[in-house]
């Protein structure tokens, strides 16, 4: 599956209005595909990280790792036309990476349930 980067501001306002799973070191938010897209093999993904979390340099090494993560996930995990929002917390930058991808893989799969069941009830 490829995967692209969400750059518009709207896509985040759109992924932080529908669906949403918290992990130890990544909350991810999701806006699923409507069912006339045909994004086949495609994904979006976009990265942010709060300037609670501490100076500039932080931010950034918070946002590389959940790149390098995302990179070994989504391709494998994502639901094709979905688009993902990763956002940092306050251990993501010390926490272990396998422990990262892991809990990111947790969060990926519980978004893609809440996809699923959005379809079914629909």
């Amino acid at each position: 599956m490829k995967v692209f980067t969400i750059k518009k501001r709207r896509d985040f306002l759109k992924a932080a209005s529908e669906l949403k799973a918290v992990v130890n070191g990544v909350v991810v938010q999701a806006a699923s595909s409507l069912p006339g897209d045909n994004n086949q093999n495609i994904c979006y993904v976009g990265y942010t990280a709060t300037k609670k979390l501490g100076k500039a340099h932080i931010r950034n090494r918070v946002k590389r790792r959940l790149r390098a993560a995302a990179r070994a996930v989504l391709p494998v995990y994502a639901v094709a036309g979905t688009k993902y929002v990763l956002i940092g917390r306050h251990n993501t930058a010390d926490l272990n990476f396998a422990y990262l991808t892991k809990k990111l893989t947790e969060a990926i799969k519980d978004i893609n349930n809440q996809i699923a069941t959005k379809n079914e009830a629909k």
